[in-house]
């Protein structure tokens, strides 16, 4: 597959392919005329980063993450770094969890509020809680 059809199946840019293909997230095979064809190894490397990314990886601890994956006889320090980053990512992820449960319940609220006749009396009910979810998002959820 072409570099603009990659791109636009996984709705990105193709600069960044060329971004990730540069900092060796994806490894196309270049054909005699020097394109680049983006095989089934890319398009499963492509929906691992875009995972990773929606998750809150770096490009930095993608690569962290892609080495260990490429190599598993690195030592033990790599090792270790990747766990700890593992377990900040699980720690935010859970905030995240967190705050979004928080934030349903919010939204359940102020539409409980805004259904009923007399929503211009309820406004100052739904402020409040729009405010007390900005207040928990600060308060470490980020």
């Amino acid at each position: 597959m072409k570099i603009k059809d990659f791109a636009s199946k996984y709705q990105i840019q193709p600069d960044t392919v060329r971004y990730y293909e540069k900092v060796s997230l994806l490894n196309p095979v270049r054909q005699e005329n020097n394109y680049r064809d983006f095989d089934e190894d890319c398009e499963k490397q492509i929906q691992l980063i875009i995972v990773l990314k929606q998750l809150g990886f770096t490009i930095k601890e993608i690569q962290q993450l892609l080495i260990l994956r490429e190599d598993p006889a690195l030592s033990a320090e790599c090792k270790d770094k990747t766990v700890s980053l593992l377990d900040r990512k699980i720690m935010n992820l859970e905030e995240r969890i967190r705050f979004y449960q928080q934030a349903l319940k919010v939204v359940q609220a102020i539409k409980e509020l805004a259904s009923e006749v007399k929503y211009s009396e309820n406004i100052e009910d739904i402020e409040r809680l729009v405010l007390s979810l900005f207040q928990e998002d600060l308060g470490g959820a980020k």
